[in-house]
């Protein structure tokens, strides 16, 4: 579908960057890999974890998304997990993880939801804590060997592919099937199915780590889920391209990746529309007039990203086509 999908956009603002670029490199990933690239990129850009081509170190952003919800002194102790509310389906042949994104849990449905579970976690010697709407957090010393992966690298996969392994697989399990048996005809899930939503069957776990060294380094993230959101320094929160231009630095453009992971096209190409209007148009701009000196643009997808480097220099190689072509190579 990348031709259509490339016949379809109208950006010649990423035309150019993509064409006029002075470097360009496409780096292939693990598509086993427990996260996906820009995940790993995440972890990384952050000080958290390894260059995002050694995905086996896996994302442990669980303390530091806590160190950003006001949850410091409880990070800086034992090793702690993201606990997401979820929705498990049975297909005709396996289990799917839908996309937390799709769950639009209220307070009062997550908080209902978290009364029932917390003494299932309590009675395994765990501490859950409550820190938005389907955003929690679970203390668990011995799972820290516990590998697991995270929702978006889950979703659309044939889950039993992609459950906790380890050496306590087997008790988290156990509790994952209490917390089902719970939420089971919970008055909040038959209120929710009464609305037209998905019921609340089940939870996540992922993004094991323990107390930072060290603050997460400044980063700027536009969209994203409450998770990925927290991450963002608090002044960067849904950053704009003025801002990114007045003050150099990194930002992470997340709202490509539900409609990207549910295949929904045409919302992918409203959403990159916005992109090229909002961010790449006016940052192209600020590159020709000298008011930056570079720009460097990371695309990602499951199997692998690509890494394009323009300057002001390279922008006037003018006996090169401008076009997408340059993104055919990793489709």
């Amino acid at each position: 579908m990348a031709p259509d999908l490339m016949r379809a956009l109208n950006t010649p603002a990423l035309a150019a960057l993509l064409s006029l670029n002075k470097h360009y490199q496409y780096q292939t990933y693990d598509a086993k890999a427990r996260l996906l690239p820009h995940e790993a990129w995440l972890a990384h850009a952050l000080g958290l974890a390894s260059a995002p081509d050694q995905p086996d170190t896996g994302a442990p952003l669980a303390t530091a998304v806590m160190h950003r919800c006001g949850l410091q002194a409880e990070a800086a102790q034992g090793h702690w997990f993201i606990v997401q509310p979820a929705h498990i389906q049975l297909s005709r042949t396996h289990l799917l993880l839908s996309d937390p994104r799709g769950m639009h849990l209220s307070e009062t449905e997550s908080r209902a939801l978290f009364d029932l579970a917390r003494p299932c976690f309590e009675e395994q010697g765990k501490t859950l804590l409550h820190a938005a709407p389907g955003l929690w957090f679970a203390r668990a010393d011995e799972w820290a060997g516990l590998d697991t992966a995270s929702p978006d690298a889950a979703t659309t996969q044939n889950l039993s592919d992609w459950m906790p392994e380890g050496e306590y697989a087997r008790p988290y399990r156990k509790l994952q099937n209490e917390i089902q048996m719970q939420w089971h005809e919970q008055p909040v899930n038959e209120a929710r199915q009464a609305r037209g939503l998905q019921a609340v069957n089940s939870f996540w776990l992922w993004g094991g780590a323990g107390p930072l060294k060290a603050a997460p380094r400044a980063l700027a993230i536009g969209g994203g889920p409450d998770w990925m959101q927290a991450l963002a320094a608090p002044a960067l929160r849904q950053p704009s391209a003025a801002q990114l231009i007045a003050q150099p630095g990194a930002v992470m453009l997340a709202e490509l990746i539900p409609s990207a992971q549910s295949g929904d096209w045409s919302d992918w190409i409203t959403r990159m529309q916005r992109i090229e209007q909002e961010w790449l148009a006016p940052l192209l701009a600020a590159l020709r007039d000298g008011r930056i000196g570079g720009l460097k643009l990371l695309l990602s997808h499951r199997n692998g990203w690509s890494s394009v480097e323009t300057s002001k220099l390279s922008l006037r190689k003018f006996w090169r086509k401008q076009n997408l072509n340059l993104l055919l190579k990793q489709a």
